[in-house]
């Protein structure tokens, strides 16, 4: 075969002649196929005619040669890159449809076709910027494929092709190796992608492929189909090899994995995935990127082979318990009645027996449907199965199965206390031990405290070892000293020391506890980490409450009333002094190095809250602290940033943010703070990166920190209201209930813009539903109550608008609309609202936000084929936008012709694409775009533009034309003399000022329109059955404009006239006679030509002719007959007559 290859045209014609689906048919068929896989070459020519006759037609031997055949050369054929990439190009939109054939087989053949289509033609829309349609073809078939692997109904085929396509599709959008000198060349993927790629958005596919990963992942740990696990497992170690930075997602993966969503499968099946990702781990720990990971995956390796160990056995005990229920069944079996029953029982005999028995009952379990049974039968047996084991031996079963399917073992049950058994006789009974409520107020907030009460700790954690300790005491000690009465003893005063003794006093012993903290720092008795508690928190709670948790001061009783509460005034105000002398120097010392002093700040801030909460639950009179010193500390570091040398404090220092997010309460003047220190460009940094967190940290101060952020992104310095739009946008979308709150807010915000009703409008009576209604208020206007109002934005917009103000309001939407397009829809929706200045700023401030977007997003297109009324003018500069610099597409060219033919648009909407259109299109809608001319400069510029990008130049032109708008194929451009015929012909539609105005600007471009172009536009429009009416104005025009026309003029074009009667069109008529006295004598011997009539009454409008034709006839001496007829109807000059003024048709209308 591979000498002598046979005719492929002939092989499949003659496949194609006996009957289809026969065995003649797929013999034939598959000795082409054969031939075919020696020698490749005509495969293309043959999958190219042939692939297109598959689609939409029924299964049959053919369709699936054929599907068979363009995989092979796809995939597997020894034919090029570049043939198959052109195959796999001309093949896409077919295998497309096929993903929607009824039949499994040819979805799933079409499927791994395109796993091997995709980077194909990945690599070659990466250079080639211009298939666009042919990419949006392939997302398609992408999104349709992963349909495929969540759909539950989906063909098993089918589903684990299309998990290898997703693989296949996750290498492609991930990323390879960053070195450039280790890169494949013959890897495509997400590198290879231009950064100004007009529709590969490189970071949106790469995030795209990241999230198909956790998929995959997902995958393995919740499906319960052995071959689709097998197939993710297998594609691992491909993914690794081409992704090394994936190397450590997928080892914690596997690391991870837990065999608890195959509960319901075989043993065996279980067994088999575990030894796939045996294989693989090992595999990855011997690779060299794998190595790095070695102690995790050896690590994984030793508890899934502990975990195997467990399965087998478990295993091994079910079979066994099988058999011995079996085997107790057979011995149930009542004896056979008669001599064989006193027979003895051959041992090998019955061991045969009982295994057979066991072997049936199994097999009979397995293939017994239970469905079929009684629902209360069911729940009998189960009852009956439960109560044949006893309670440890079930417990047992329990946690064997827990511990094979890798979950927490349960507890075992502790027996009660009632049952516990005395170790000897003068062991008291356990007394009952009663539960009460505990005070929370009553408790330490900090565990660690536990550690400074070690009699009360090593009671806890001994569990009552002491109280046996003691029971066990010597009792030979005298009962005389054992009978200490305490009752009575009373603790004495201390010492009554000065205010200097007392602060000294509190110094050394601060000294002495820091010097104390260090030595168990540094030296051997330093506290183990086991412990809990570290010697600078040790440290930092002695001193702290030392100052915050204080004894007041005891009040002595005098004589009389008033001296007792002068005295108590004098001490209470003696004790808080001395207290806040205290608080002085810890708050001294701290602002000394704030930040590597935050944790005591923390510490002592929550320990004042705290003892504040327990004083006035006590004393409802208590002078709270923790307000008071927390404004000192903020005070103080706010003294400290202004006090900074350059004024800035260090980006990176994000101390004062964490100490406000420690925070037990909040109050609202620091929000306050944190809103001027956002305000400030030296201090900014703090201030949002404070709002920040606590929004993200503490749900509890969330909208009240989100509103002040959300207010500065209407702040009117450009600084500050940037820094809260990316503080905030990163919420948008996705991250509740902050996404929510964002919208809302920048949704109100556009809502100002509108028109609202004026301040003076008069309120009518209140229908019947209760609310009032504006008489003054148009329809989507809101009322001034509804809208929201932030400290930077003018209360009322003052018009006309300035294009500052109205960027306070819309740039926060601009910047969401990026991530978020729908905000597109509200800007329109609100646009046709707002007053004409605010839309004139909207529509220069979009601009930014049009050209990050781009012509090709699907949202803007959609946009301005449904926009609503009003907005018209907002889509025709996002239209001009798009073609400022460059072509418009074909989807928008054929976007703004439907919108015209549906909508009455301006026909603004069709001059940054008509020079896009063909010939015929371009003569269809040109006389609507002339007819914006109105005599002002800058529609006739447009239309100068037009002119210039739909006519081609003349040859032989030395000149050279600049437009700015592009140029399409010389083919599809007017010749001058078509434009100029068409502005006749449609003076109707254009409008005869507008017509006017157009042939002027077309004389103007006198590199373009020469007098020979002219000469044609006159012939042509001569022989028209019916003459515009501006035809004779624009011969005046052209002979007055060129001199060279005027013998064309005389000679031709008059004479054509007259045998046209032109006398019978009245204006016509009249130009006609303009036009013979501008050229005159040169039109005296045309207009000889005349009848009489016509000729008297063209003298008689225009005797300044007579003395000219007299002469010219006289001269000419011709006939004397006719020379006497002429001369009778000229007489002699007579200048009583007045000429008849021309009508304004006709004059000549300066260029």
């Amino acid at each position: 075969m591979a000498g002598n290859p046979i005719d492929p045209l002939q092989a499949l014609s003659a496949a194609l002649a006996v009957p289809a689906d026969s065995k003649e048919q797929a013999d034939l068929l598959a000795t082409l196929r054969e031939s075919l896989e020696v020698h490749p070459a005509p495969i293309p020519i043959l999958c190219t005619t042939l692939i297109k006759t598959v689609s939409g037609a029924g299964d049959s031997l053919l369709k699936r040669w054929v599907l068979d055949l363009l995989h092979f050369a796809i995939a597997r054929s020894s034919l090029s890159q570049e043939v198959r990439t052109q195959l796999s190009s001309q093949s896409v939109e077919t295998l497309g449809s096929l993903l929607h054939d009824a039949n499994a087989r040819t979805v799933k053949v079409a499927i791994q076709c395109l796993t091997t289509v995709c980077p194909l033609l990945f690599r070659s829309l990466c250079a080639n910027r211009t298939h666009r349609q042919q990419w949006d073809i392939l997302c398609q078939c992408k999104s349709r494929i992963l349909e495929f692997v969540a759909l539950p109904t989906a063909n098993n085929g089918v589903k684990l092709s299309a998990v290898k396509f997703m693989q296949r599709v996750i290498l492609l959008q991930t990323r390879g190796v960053s070195d450039p000198r280790l890169q494949n060349k013959n890897d495509p993927g997400i590198a290879t992608i231009p950064a100004d790629h007009p529709f590969m958005s490189g970071a949106a596919l790469e995030a795209e492929g990241m999230k198909l990963l956790e998929n995959v992942i997902t995958i393995l740990y919740t499906n319960q189909n052995t071959d689709i696990l097998t197939a993710v497992l297998n594609s691992w170690s491909n993914l690794v090899k081409q992704r090394p930075a994936l190397v450590q997602l997928v080892v914690s993966s596997l690391a991870s994995w837990t065999p608890v969503a195959l509960a319901s499968l075989s043993a065996s099946s279980v067994k088999s995935v575990e030894k796939s990702i045996r294989i693989l781990l090992i595999h990855l720990s011997r690779g060299p990127h794998g190595s790095a990971f070695g102690a995790q995956i050896n690590e994984a390796l030793s508890q899934q082979a502990a975990r195997m160990e467990r399965a087998s056995a478990e295993e091994k005990a079910r079979k066994a318990a099988v058999a011995a229920t079996a085997t107790e069944a057979t011995k149930k079996r009542s004896l056979p009645i008669g001599p064989a029953a006193d027979q003895p029982t051959d041992p090998k005999r019955l061991k045969v027996e009982v295994d057979n028995a066991a072997a049936n009952s199994a097999a009979f379990l397995a293939a017994f449907d239970f469905t079929t049974l009684p629902m209360a039968l069911i729940t009998d047996l189960i009852v009956a199965n439960l109560q044949a084991f006893t309670e440890p031996t079930l417990l047992n079963l329990v946690q064997a199965y827990r511990q094979s399917r890798g979950m927490p073992a349960v507890p075992q049950p502790q027996p009660p206390d009632s049952i516990s058994v005395e170790t000897g006789p003068t062991a008291e009974p356990n007394l009952p031990v009663k539960d009460e409520p505990l005070d929370p107020l009553q408790m330490d907030i900090d565990e660690e405290e536990m550690e400074y009460e070690p009699d009360r700790l090593n009671e806890a954690l001994s569990g009552g070892v002491e109280v046996a300790d003691e029971e066990e005491a010597p009792t030979d000690i005298p009962e005389v000293a054992l009978s200490l009465d305490l009752s009575d003893f009373k603790l004495p005063s201390p010492k009554d020391l000065s205010g200097t003794d007392r602060y000294a006093l509190m110094r050394g012993a601060v000294s002495r506890i820091c010097d104390g903290a260090e030595e168990l720092q540094g030296g051997s008795h330093a506290v183990s980490a086991g412990s809990g508690v570290l010697p600078n928190d040790m440290w930092m709670l002695l001193i702290i409450r030392m100052i915050t948790r204080v004894a007041e001061p005891e009040a002595e009783i005098p004589q009389n009333e008033d001296e007792f509460k002068e005295k108590d005034d004098d001490k209470s105000i003696d004790f808080y002094t001395r207290q806040d002398k205290l608080r002085q120097t810890l708050c001294d010392y701290v602002m000394a190095d704030f930040p590597s002093r935050l944790r005591l700040a923390t510490t002592w801030m929550n320990e004042e809250w705290y003892n504040d909460r327990i004083r006035i639950g006590n004393d409802p009179n208590w002078r709270s602290n923790y307000d008071s010193w927390l404004n000192q500390i903020v005070s103080s570091y706010q003294t400290i940033l202004e006090s900074k040398t350059d004024g800035k404090p260090d980006n990176k220092d994000k101390a004062f943010a964490k100490f406000l997010l420690d925070l037990p309460s909040v109050p609202p003047d620091v929000l306050d703070l944190l809103r001027d220190l956002s305000v400030d460009p030296e201090k900014m940094h703090v201030g949002f990166t404070s709002l920040r967190e606590f929004v993200l940290e503490r749900p509890s101060f969330r909208a009240e920190a989100l509103r002040v952020l959300l207010d500065l992104t209407t702040h009117p310095e450009p600084v500050t209201r940037r820094a809260a739009i990316n503080t905030v946008r990163r919420w948008v979308p996705g991250a509740e209930p902050m996404d929510s709150m964002i919208r809302d807010f920048a949704l109100q915000v556009l809502r100002r813009l509108q028109k609202r009703p004026s301040k003076d409008a008069k309120i009518i009576d209140t229908p019947a539903d209760g609310s009032p209604e504006d008489e003054n208020m148009e329809d989507g206007q809101l009322p001034s109550e509804d809208l929201i109002q932030t400290p930077y934005l003018l209360e009322d917009i003052e018009l006309p608008a300035e294009k500052s103000h109205v960027l306070q309001h819309v740039e926060l939407l601009f910047a969401l609309s990026v991530k978020a397009p729908e905000f597109l829809d509200e800007m329109f929706a609100a646009y046709g609202q707002m007053d004409v200045s605010v839309q004139e700023a909207v529509q220069d401030l979009i601009t930014a936000l049009i050209k990050s977007l781009g012509s090709s997003n699907g949202k803007l297109l959609t946009l301005m084929r449904t926009c609503p009324p009003g907005s018209e003018s907002l889509a025709l500069r996002v239209l001009s936008i798009f073609t400022e610099h460059g072509r418009p597409s074909a989807q928008l060219v054929a976007l703004v012709k439907g919108l015209i033919s549906e909508r009455d648009l301006d026909a603004r909407f069709l001059i940054p694409i008509i020079a896009e259109m063909d010939k015929a299109d371009i003569m269809r809608y040109l006389p609507r775009i002339v007819s914006i001319l109105n005599g002002q400069q800058e529609p006739k510029n447009l239309v100068r533009s037009v002119f210039s990008s739909v006519v081609t130049t003349p040859p032989q032109t030395f000149g050279s034309v600049t437009s700015n708008l592009p140029r399409v194929r010389q083919s599809e451009l007017l010749t001058p003399a078509e434009l100029m015929v068409l502005l006749h012909e449609a003076e109707k539609e254009i409008g005869l000022k507008s017509a006017i105005e157009a042939i002027g600007i077309c004389f103007s471009m006198t590199d373009v329109f020469r007098s020979e172009i002219l000469a044609v536009v006159m012939q042509q429009i001569v022989d028209e059955p019916v003459l515009p009416v501006l035809f004779l104005r624009t011969v005046i025009q052209a002979v007055t404009t060129y001199k060279s026309l005027v013998a064309f003029v005389s000679t031709t074009l008059l004479s054509r006239l007259i045998t046209k009667k032109i006398w019978q069109n009245p204006h016509l008529w009249e130009g006609f006679i303009r036009c013979a006295k501008v050229i005159a004598p040169a039109s005296f011997g045309a207009l000889l030509q005349l009848p009489k009539e016509q000729l008297r009454e063209l003298v008689d409008k225009q005797p300044s002719l007579k003395s000219g034709l007299r002469e010219y006839v006289t001269k000419k001496a011709g006939n004397k007959a006719r020379v006497a007829g002429f001369l009778d109807i000229f007489g002699e000059d007579d200048n009583t007559h007045s000429s008849t003024p021309v009508d304004v048709a006709v004059t000549v209308a300066p260029t």
